[in-house]
């Protein structure tokens, strides 16, 4: 159920208005108050707007003793929580200038006083259910909004938006002088995973590992699925050493890690790691190609360990670390 806001100077109208919506049944609370300054004061307790009340609908009246309906508009809207909260003002009959300069503030409605119980409620519902339309609109973009940039089987970032995040972190790398560093995290034996036990504990096999990986991070540290079986970790402010002890953590985490949701199976992982500014690497395929370089060599010494590509030993020069 919903909340309304009811502010008018006028007890006798407080009252109408609030008969008419408790006999609707519309609202679950009603909540009242006598001016702008005292609705203000009762939605931002203490100035705080995040303290105060969730409201789904405002009527307003435009003429009242100290801030007006129109200066209370103007406030109520400019709280991004607020923006779309529908406010039906209540207005006399003369005023035909009031109704136009309320909807042109953004006002949704106005109501004409002395009101019409049924025409208020009428006017009421509309809104209401306009909000709620509005509501799950947002919803659905936010939705939207995350599936376009989240692969959806693990749930981290997807290669996509991965590639984004890399120009952004390199040109911000970049400005300020700081290394950054890139890992890519491979399953080793995910096609003999895939063969002996069957996709669908493939996908269990990853998205456990996807939250083993997530789980030992930094907060501004950022991870994604980069495709099949692979997985690029980007560590801000961090260079070659400190990269190569995250490698061994994370490699250490998902080896000694005893997954129930995977049936016991043994799950290793081979990590290549390239930081910036080393050598040679200034592009984010730079970054991506070294690590994956390096990646390789991990593989060909056995896998279940860590590779770091060491820029001024030449371009082809994958050192494995076994940390």
């Amino acid at each position: 159920m919903a909340t309304c806001l009811i502010i008018d100077d006028s007890l006798t109208i407080r009252r109408g208005l609030r008969l008419a919506l408790e006999r609707a049944g519309l609202f679950e609370q009603l909540l009242e108050a006598k001016g702008g300054e005292e609705a203000l004061d009762l939605l931002a307790p203490g100035g705080d707007r995040s303290a105060g009340p969730a409201v789904d609908l405002v009527l307003c009246d435009v003429v009242m003793p100290g801030l007006d309906g129109f200066e209370f508009l103007q406030r109520f809207k400019e709280e991004a929580r607020d923006a779309d909260v529908p406010v039906i003002m209540l207005t006399g009959q003369e005023a035909v200038e009031k109704k136009v300069r309320a909807l042109e503030a953004g006002a949704s409605d106005y109501l004409t006083k002395p009101f019409e119980p049924a025409e208020l409620v009428a006017r009421v519902k509309v809104h209401l259910k306009l909000k709620a339309l509005q509501d799950e609109l947002k919803e659905a973009n936010a939705r939207l909004s995350t599936l376009a940039v989240t692969d959806p089987l693990t749930g981290l970032f997807n290669r996509r938006h991965l590639m984004d995040l890399l120009e952004t972190e390199l040109d911000r790398a970049r400005r300020h002088g700081t290394p950054l560093a890139l890992l890519v995290v491979d399953v080793d034996h995910f096609k003999a995973i895939n063969d002996t036990h069957g996709h669908q504990m493939g996908d269990r096999v990853l998205v456990a590992i996807a939250k083993k990986l997530k789980s030992c991070l930094r907060k501004h540290d950022l991870i994604a699925r980069y495709g099949g079986e692979e997985f690029v970790v980007l560590l801000p402010h961090t260079g070659r050493t400190e990269a190569a002890a995250t490698g061994e953590k994370l490699r250490d985490a998902v080896a000694g890690a005893p997954f129930t949701e995977t049936a016991g199976i043994p799950i290793t992982v081979s990590i290549g790691a390239a930081t910036y500014p080393d050598a040679g690497l200034e592009t984010v395929d730079d970054l991506l190609l070294r690590a994956d370089e390096a990646l390789y060599r991990a593989k060909a010494l056995g896998r279940d360990r860590v590779a770091m590509w060491m820029g001024e030993l030449g371009q082809a020069a994958a050192i494995a670390l076994q940390v």
